[in-house]
């Protein structure tokens, strides 16, 4: 059916008026109610040139919508053609028409094809059941119907295809046959199957870490420095060596000891609380804390904690261990790659934003999103590096609600955390 703009409707209805007024008078000059004057004549002749303006209007503006129309559904099947597997059948199925892509996908000649069902690709991996359900959506139900369907080709390998089918229907609503529309997923799904696989390799370390790991770091080895330090001075007495001696000489690989200790605990909860986002719907543990007490708690067994200054950050629902290894990265980062004799990191905050600034070398928003892709590096930095940092830093930071953005300062870089 064509539609018509506005003005078509009006022009159409212009011409129609002039031509009914033209056979109007046509018709009283035949059956000599008016007189063939020269005034009947002109009429006649001006409504010939009146008439043809709208009318060839009204041609011209069908004449455009069809052509549009025409290369609209040209170009759709273009894309469709170079993009998907089409394939058309009659009423019982039989191919009619493939098009290059589904040959190619398929391994078969169109030759091939022509005149067979598609039980020539059935894999025999779906029950009876789905099928029966796409004839009675696509015929009584006159709907499109979807699924994920794995097929066979001509040399027996599996591929799997998002397949939408529809029936087709004459102008008296009879049956004619079936237009389908595939795309080739296979490498998506195998992918997907391979993510799948390595999640479940995750969540097996995962489950390692937070149970047999957490043993040793939280409970065995905190024991058995407890048990020597208690045991150190029964043992100075019995080797008769001075205890302040024994201490000036023991103490400092105790206190060692602990200070490892402390740091291997530190990273293991880190990693404890990032593995259980692995897990599936894992949600991350948040609460609220005072993220000045918890970054200067965490800097504080750092070698660099004398180079950062905390200030006031107010409270906030955060994941502590994740919220702080993402901090101390960015802070990590700001002083080591710097070239100052004094490195510098400052955290504050302004409004509803923390942040962190350093006196390096600057990183514009730009550089920023280019280091934040992974195993990604600045190709002139001396410093080694994994090229992971930032970005699982930006992950961490997302899984909060949190936004990261850069701003190149004169004096080095503002690292900006929006919160919520």
């Amino acid at each position: 059916m064509i539609k018509l703009s506005g003005k078509s409707i009006f022009a159409l209805g212009l011409a129609v008026l002039i031509m009914l007024s033209f056979f109007v008078v046509k018709t009283l000059v035949m059956i000599d109610w008016l007189p063939c004057d020269k005034t009947v004549q002109w009429f006649e002749y001006l409504s010939v040139i009146c008439f043809m303006p709208p009318f060839f209007y009204v041609l011209y503006n069908i004449y455009k919508t069809q052509y549009l129309e025409t290369l609209k559904k040209r170009t759709l099947e273009s894309i469709l053609d170079e993009s998907c597997l089409v394939s058309r059948t009659d009423k019982k199925g039989r191919i009619t028409d493939v098009n290059a892509k589904f040959c190619e996908v398929s391994g078969y000649k169109k030759q091939e094809l022509l005149g067979k069902d598609h039980n020539v690709l059935n894999s025999g991996t779906h029950p009876r059941e789905m099928w029966q359900e796409m004839y009675q959506t696509t015929l009584q139900y006159k709907s499109i119907w979807h699924d994920i369907v794995t097929n066979k080709n001509k040399n027996g390998n599996l591929y799997i295809v998002d397949s939408y089918i529809m029936a087709t229907f004459d102008q008296n609503n009879k049956h004619t046959g079936f237009i389908s529309v595939r795309q080739d997923i296979t490498e998506l799904m195998n992918s997907l199957k391979e993510v799948d696989r390595k999640n479940a390799y995750l969540e097996h370390a995962a489950k390692i870490l937070r149970h047999d790991m957490h043993s040793g770091i939280n409970t065995y080895i905190p024991r058995g420095i407890k048990s020597l330090e208690r045991r150190l001075s029964k043992l100075l007495v019995s080797l008769d060596i001075p205890e302040d001696k024994g201490e000036k000489h023991l103490g400092q690989s105790l206190q060692l000891l602990k200070e490892g200790l402390t740091h291997a605990q530190r990273v293991y909860n880190g990693v404890k609380e990032f593995t259980n986002l692995v897990k599936k719907d894992a949600v991350m543990e948040k609460a609220s804390h005072n993220l000045q007490c918890i970054l200067e708690t965490y800097f504080k067994g750092t070698a660099y904690n004398s180079q950062v200054h905390v200030e006031d950050l107010g409270k906030e629902e955060v994941n502590e261990s994740l919220f702080c290894t993402a901090i101390d990265n960015l802070v990590r980062n700001g002083l080591r790659y710097n070239d100052n004799d004094t490195k510098l990191v400052k955290i504050y905050r302004e409004a509803n934003v923390i942040i962190i600034e350093d006196n390096g070398r600057g990183m514009t928003q730009e550089q920023f999103e280019e280091y934040c892709k992974p195993y990604t590096r600045g190709e002139n930095n001396k410093e080694s590096g994994s090229g992971l940092g930032l970005n699982i830093c930006v992950a961490i930071m997302r899984e909060h609600g949190f936004e990261v953005t850069s701003e190149k300062v004169e004096t080095g870089t503002k690292l900006k955390v929006k919160l919520l």
